[in-house]
């Protein structure tokens, strides 16, 4: 019944699609892609991958030129995705705080290598000197030295670390080593230097960044909107296309490293800001997109940028990030020279797999 359901919920979607779209899409290669091509391309994959929901955006000539909303945001309610569907963005995140984290630059609040402990120490890491060398740019580039998650990316036994506490894997700036702990560092100076809680930082960041970039529902904390148009996360074990609901996640905190909220629309108007240098200087514009840091056996990226990766293709300079919080995925790519890309975001842990998929579809236009 709920196959059934879903094939007739997705058909009715894509029927509605040239309602969504405003232009012709074109492959990175430069060729057409039909919108009945795009149509039939995403109803195989959704079925295929047995997505339960889906929102997606296109963006060329640094605009939208297709959109769409598909499938269920929750099905066992059987309620639709629609324009006001939230989803979570995941480690998305962490390129919208990048962009908030310039702009407090640009407004000499603070400076990308000014040790971070100078403005706010941190107890947890303070018995390990060399925490004192991390900066607000090693953090966006992920050189701080830090773990990803303390809780299960665990020092090597040798350094006899407690279970749980948070340490150093090596000297900041020296390598790269993704890292959520180093954004919630800087989450906490950010609010320290502005007054704020985190709660509070939320409110700056949709002023600062969501207004001015036409980024009309966006956020890191939960709230109302978020808790009455939320999508239910699934989780399919070992691939088998059984959608399994997750429990509600309310990340009620400033969590820069993956709890924003958002859709495709949303997420591609940001977008559309990084691609025509909007509300920053061109200098932090400049940093946000320069090699920081080299990554070492990523398939998806050879350097790290400031919240942002990016690869080297036949096309030119991808840039890109993707997200995963276990039951919601996505992904973002670009490139900014083309003025070109997409982002979607879905309501389980497929989203890689459709990127495989829709990536070279989107850059050879077959």
């Amino acid at each position: 019944m709920i196959n059934r359901i879903f094939y007739h919920t997705v058909c009715f979607a894509l029927t509605l699609l040239s309602l969504n779209a405003y232009g012709q899409i074109k492959s990175i290669n430069g060729k057409n892609i039909s919108k009945s091509s795009m149509n039939s391309f995403l109803l195989a994959q959704m079925d295929s991958l047995k997505l339960p929901g889906l929102s997606i955006a296109f963006i060329d000539n640094g605009k939208i030129i297709y959109h769409n909303e598909l499938g269920f945001a929750d099905i066992e309610n059987k309620t639709k995705v629609d324009s006001n569907t939230i989803f979570e963005a995941a480690s998305m995140s962490k390129t919208t705080f990048a962009y908030f984290v310039l702009k407090l630059v640009d407004k000499g609040i603070l400076t990308l290598d000014t040790p971070l402990y100078k403005y706010l120490p941190n107890k947890d890491i303070a018995y390990d000197e060399r925490y004192k060398l991390i900066t607000a740019r090693m953090v966006l580039s992920h050189t701080t030295g830090l773990p990803n998650w303390r809780e299960w990316d665990l020092a090597d036994s040798s350094l006899h670390i407690k279970k749980g506490d948070l340490y150093l894997k090596f000297t900041p700036g020296t390598h790269f080593s993704y890292s959520g702990e180093a954004y919630q560092y800087l989450v906490n100076v950010v609010a320290h230097l502005l007054h704020k809680t985190q709660k509070e930082l939320d409110a700056v960041f949709y002023k600062e960044v969501c207004k001015p970039l036409n980024m009309k529902h966006a956020y890191y904390w939960w709230n109302n909107y978020i808790s009455k148009y939320r999508a239910t996360g699934y989780k399919q074990k070992d691939s088998d296309g059984v959608n399994v609901k997750n429990e509600l996640k309310k990340f009620e905190e400033f969590g820069a490293a993956g709890t924003l909220r958002t859709n495709a629309i949303d997420y591609a108007n940001f977008m559309i800001g990084l691609i025509n240098g909007q509300g920053l200087s061109k200098k932090s514009l400049a940093e946000m997109f320069k090699q920081q840091s080299k990554v070492p056996d990523w398939d998806d990226a050879d350097f790290w940028g400031l919240g942002i990766n990016m690869k080297k293709t036949d096309y030119g300079t991808r840039y890109m990030h993707s997200g995963n919080n276990g039951d919601f995925t996505a992904y973002f790519m670009m490139y900014k020279d083309k003025k070109k890309g997409f982002v979607f975001m879905t309501n389980c842990n497929r989203a890689g797999d459709l990127f495989d998929k829709l990536e070279p579809f989107y850059s050879n236009g077959k």
